[in-house]
C-alpha cells in the first residue's frame, strides 16, 4: 500500500491508533445527515470512520501526496477532495446553500488557532466543530473565566459555542511523534443570534485586553476610548480585573460601556 511521508513544514503527525480516530469521529454522531468538512485528512485514518458512520464527507488537503493517496484509497470521495489551503477557502462554496454543516479534523498544530478563527467566520452555518489539536491550545479554547490559559480565542469562540475538552491523547500514537500531547475538543453552536453589542467592537475590546493581559482592564482599554473620555465605574469594578477573569457576558458589558463613550 502506498504511504505518505509526513512533512514537517505542514505540521503533519499521522495518527496511528485507530481507536482514537474512532472516538474523534464519534463526536459527530449527533449530526448524522449533515455535511461534514474534514480538515487535513492526511492518509484518511479519521476519514474512514466518518464514512463508515454514514457522514456526507468533503475533505480539504493541501498536500499533493496525501491527495493522491486519498484518491487511490477512497474512490467514494471522488469530486469531494479539495486540494487547497483551508484558511483561504470560502466554506460556503464547499457546502452551498443554507444547510448547516460540521467541521472536524486532526488539525495541524502550526495553524490550529487560525483554523478556528476561520471557522468562527462561518458561525451561522457551522453547528459543530470538533477534533484534535495541541493540548495547550485545546485547553485554551475550553478555558473558563479565572484560568490562566484563557485567551482571545477562548472568549470569541465561547460567545457563540459551548466548548468541551473531551480527552487527552499521548504523543506516542503518532508518526512521527510530536513533542507535546494532544487534546480533543467539541464545540456546539449555542443559541446566540446577537451578542447585544457591536460584534466588531466586541472583538476589538477582547483583543486589546488580552494584548496587554498583565495589565488591569482600566489600563489596557484606556487607549481605545475617545480622547478625554473617562472610564465608567460599574459597581463590581470590572476595570480592576485582568482579562482572563472575565466571562463572555462581562466582556459584552464592557463593550457596551466603551461604545456608549464613543
Amino acid at each position: 500500500m502506498q504511504q505518505v511521508k509526513p512533512k514537517k513544514a505542514l505540521g503533519q503527525h499521522f495518527l496511528t491508533d485507530l481507536s482514537i480516530a474512532d472516538r474523534i469521529a464519534s463526536t459527530l454522531d449527533d449530526y448524522r445527515g449533515l455535511p461534514v468538512i474534514e480538515v487535513g485528512p492526511g492518509m484518511g485514518v479519521l476519514t474512514r470512520f466518518l464514512l463508515d458512520r454514514g457522514h456526507d464527507v468533503r475533505v480539504v488537503e493541501i498536500d499533493s501526496e496525501s491527495v493522491s493517496y486519498l484518491k487511490s484509497e477512497f474512490p467514494e470521495l471522488e469530486g469531494r477532495i479539495i486540494e487547497k489551503d483551508f484558511l483561504t477557502l470560502d466554506l460556503n462554496d464547499i457546502v452551498p446553500g443554507d444547510t448547516r454543516f460540521c467541521v472536524i479534523g486532526n488539525y495541524p498544530y502550526n495553524i490550529s488557532s487560525q483554523i478556528f478563527f476561520h471557522v468562527l467566520d462561518y458561525k451561522d452555518r457551522v453547528i459543530c466543530c470538533s477534533g484534535m489539536l495541541q493540548r495547550e491550545v485545546a485547553e485554551r479554547l475550553a478555558a473558563g473565566p479565572g484560568t490562566k490559559s484563557r485567551g482571545i480565542l477562548s472568549v470569541l469562540l465561547q460567545a457563540w459555542y459551548d466548548i468541551d475538552y473531551l480527552f487527552t491523547v499521548s504523543e506516542h500514537v503518532f508518526n512521527p511523534p510530536p513533542k507535546v500531547k494532544s487534546g480533543v475538543i467539541r464545540m456546539i453552536r449555542n443559541e446566540a443570534t446577537d451578542l447585544g453589542c457591536d460584534t466588531a467592537e466586541f472583538k476589538k475590546v477582547v483583543k486589546t485586553a488580552f494584548g496587554q493581559r498583565r495589565k488591569t482592564l482600566r489600563n489596557s482599554l484606556r487607549g481605545i476610548l475617545p480622547a478625554g473620555a473617562q472610564l465608567p465605574q460599574p459597581d463590581n469594578d470590572l476595570w480592576g480585573k485582568r482579562p482572563e477573569q472575565l466571562s463572555v457576558e462581562q466582556f459584552i458589558a464592557l463593550t457596551n460601556m466603551i461604545s456608549n463613550k464613543a
